[in-house]
């Protein structure tokens, strides 16, 4: 459990150092999922948009993270920020659930 006598600086680093690096390694597997896979229930443009998506997402992240690092921990993140790449990720965690589900079914048979 966090502690909160923690100085500002310090619950920074606790909370979002790691968030960024959650980000940073999901992004990285849907990019991968995307660029690998074919994904039927997609139509080449859905994938290619939700790809580029995912890649700009990816450049905000790693710039957070520069800055947050650059800063010490002494710069954080918006919520306005955090919560479009929360809603990207869950899009992406859907999209490879359903895939991952068809795929099962495609061996089953």
């Amino acid at each position: 459990m966090l502690s909160p006598n923690l100085p500002e600086p310090e619950l920074l680093k606790t909370i979002l150092q790691p968030l960024l690096e959650d980000f940073q390694y999901w992004f990285e597997r849907s990019r991968n999922l995307l660029e690998t896979e074919e994904i039927s229930f997609l139509s080449e443009k859905q994938q290619i948009d939700l790809l580029e998506r995912v890649k700009h997402a990816q450049q905000e992240v790693t710039t957070a993270k520069v800055l947050f690092q650059a800063t010490d921990g002494q710069v954080g993140v918006e919520m306005t920020v955090l919560m479009p790449w929360h809603k990207l990720l869950t899009e992406c965690w859907q999209i490879s659930t359903r895939f991952r589900l068809e795929q099962s079914k495609g061996v089953e048979s």
